[in-house]
């Protein structure tokens, strides 16, 4: 076997187990949906909703609502759009926190008017569904590539952040068009060059704690907000 039929087949198990791993997590999602208290908060997503310590952070604060985290590492607009009820819909939340599309943008394929097409669909899905639902969409997070790793770099090298603000520009208009409200808690996760801090990210892309402190440091207006309005209904 040649090195590129090696390096191919490692791909392609890569792949299998990931498409495994991705098929479990949904599938777990809807046995705990069944036990999950309905009208409560969904954040969904991909890694970066999924690595989101929320529930953690926020036990000492007292907030009469229940956070479900349904994202799940990997995952595409085309893989959340097949599995909208494990992963949202079938919890009837009240309100949902959406941050999907970053692993769209990791090929060279990307084309961003196709991109947009499955989110509005995603967002359409919501809405219909769930009529009385309160929807943000998160303003997707920096990315530092020159602080990844090589095989790091090699799978993110085209999400640029050119790519992404780009991609945030084109959701806010589409958050204004569904009256959705549209969330950018990058506030304190970048450097003077507009990258992600160094200190805060695992690959270049993927954050540790630090990073998700700062994030819900600027969630927390819209958490506080929810809670009144829950507390009064």
């Amino acid at each position: 076997m040649t090195e590129q039929e090696k390096q191919s087949l490692t791909r392609q198990l890569m792949e299998e187990w990931s498409a495994r791993d991705k098929a479990l997590k949904a599938d777990r999602f809807q046995e705990l949906n069944r036990i999950a208290r309905k009208g409560q908060i969904v954040f969904a997503g991909s890694s970066l909703m999924e690595h989101f310590p929320i529930y953690e952070m926020l036990l000492d604060r007292r907030l009469p609502y229940t956070i479900y985290n349904r994202g799940i590492g990997g995952y595409t607009t085309n893989e959340l759009l097949d599995t909208m009820g494990p992963c949202i819909l079938d919890l009837e939340p009240a309100a949902v926190f959406l941050n999907i599309g970053t692993n769209d943008m990791n090929g060279a394929d990307y084309v961003l008017p196709e991109f947009l097409d499955r989110y509005e669909r995603i967002v359409r899905s919501i809405l219909q569904k769930l009529p009385e639902v309160k929807l943000y969409l998160l303003a997707f997070y920096p990315v530092n590539q020159a602080a990844a790793p090589q095989e790091a770099a090699e799978a993110f090298c085209c999400r640029t952040n050119e790519r992404l603000q780009e991609a945030n520009h084109e959701i806010r208009k589409l958050a204004e068009r569904y009256h959705a409200e549209y969330l950018d808690l990058n506030a304190g996760l970048t450097d003077e060059a507009g990258n992600l801090r160094k200190e805060l990210t695992i690959d270049g892309v993927h954050m540790h704690v630090e990073g998700y402190r700062i994030v819900l440091d600027n969630l927390l207006p819209a958490l506080e907000e929810l809670a009144g309005k829950m507390k009064t209904d």
